[in-house]
């Protein structure tokens, strides 16, 4: 009987201390922490039941008893205080998450077209204002396609790993845009006027040059095609692309899929052929490879050269972007910085 007595006064001293420690738990983190100290492995109510051994056999019943029925007291105040701040907390968080509806709103920015895309966009525009279509093809690229029906020869030094990237001996991601002429050809019987834009990728990385990068090819076959027709449809191009104080001229060059060949040279859009750093003092910008289609690669596709003739060029859609909006490095374009893009908007 005095044992039971001084279990008795032990677990109601313990079970206040619990009420007021619980009471005082402001956070569920503190209130966590009261749990631990009462109910916990090493709490002090699981270490009266740790006693039980040693409590006479016929004791042991009531003592088990009287501390479990103060165990579940103390579980029960902690699981109905839980409650009462989870409720609190939910009304705080509430309380703080309500908009004030007579607060001036915050204005939201406005994006805008990336300088590739409003250049590529009016490529498009005006190519299709003088009756080209739109042809598409895959960036990954087998060499027949890429080089052989191209006429470029095996030893040429775009076909090294150095220029070109290989997935697998013969399957390369694209060099060119040139690949979707071939295919254009193998599809369809002359006549055909087509552009081709898209992405290309080489082996380069610098100021002026990148990895990965976007061209527009256009190929014309036709009966009765000739050099000057071309000359005339990029002097046209670039007259509508920087405007009509823009003079153009080309160079004799070599492409292995075109003869004769030329480089086409637009004046300086910022000097106006005076000489600057963006010109490099000659006063004249490079814009891109044209000629005519080379026989071989009719031949190759089975369209009758003796019959057909037909003129290709490609222009790079990022050298016009950057010409177009005097942008002095390339590598801007790919960098995704907010500040450069906020200026096209």
């Amino acid at each position: 009987m005095i044992r039971d007595k001084i279990v008795t006064a032990e677990l109601e001293q313990i079970f206040r201390q619990a009420l007021q420690d619980i009471r005082d738990a402001s956070t569920l983190h503190d209130l966590q922490q009261v749990k631990a100290r009462y109910l916990g492995k090493k709490s002090l109510i699981m270490a009266l039941l740790r006693q039980l051994g040693s409590v006479p056999p016929e004791e042991r019943p009531a003592f088990g008893k009287a501390v479990n029925e103060a165990k579940q007291k103390v579980a029960d105040l902690i699981e109905e205080h839980q409650l009462l701040l989870q409720e609190k907390l939910y009304k705080s968080e509430l309380a703080a998450s309500q908009i004030d509806i007579t607060m001036p709103g915050k204005r939201s920015g406005k994006g805008s077209l990336h300088p590739i895309t409003l250049a590529w966009q009016e490529i498009e525009d005006i190519f299709l204002s003088m009756g080209f279509d739109i042809a598409e093809g895959p960036d990954i690229e087998d060499e027949f396609h890429n080089f052989d029906a191209l006429n470029t020869p095996a030893d040429h030094p775009a076909r090294n790993l150095s220029d070109t990237f290989y997935i697998d001996n013969d399957v390369l991601l694209r060099t060119q845009t040139s690949t979707v002429q071939i295919r254009v050809m193998e599809k369809f019987k002359p006549p055909i006027r087509i552009i081709s834009p898209g992405s290309c990728y080489r082996n380069e990385n610098d100021a002026s040059h990148s990895p990965m990068f976007h061209q527009v090819e256009a190929l014309v076959v036709d009966v009765g095609v000739t050099f000057l027709q071309l000359r005339d449809v990029l002097q046209e191009f670039v007259r509508r692309m920087f405007g009509e104080t823009i003079d153009t001229r080309f160079r004799p060059h070599y492409f292995p899929f075109t003869e004769p060949s030329a480089e086409l040279d637009i004046r300086c859009v910022k000097c106006l052929g005076t000489g600057c750093n963006l010109c490099k003092g000659s006063g004249w910008l490079e814009m891109g490879g044209a000629g005519m289609v080379d026989p071989n690669v009719f031949q190759m596709i089975g369209i009758d050269p003796e019959k057909f003739t037909g003129y290709a060029f490609g222009l790079g859609i990022d050298r016009i972007a950057m010409v177009k909006y005097n942008i002095p490095d390339m590598r801007l374009l790919f960098e995704n910085d907010v500040r450069f893009l906020k200026q096209f908007r």
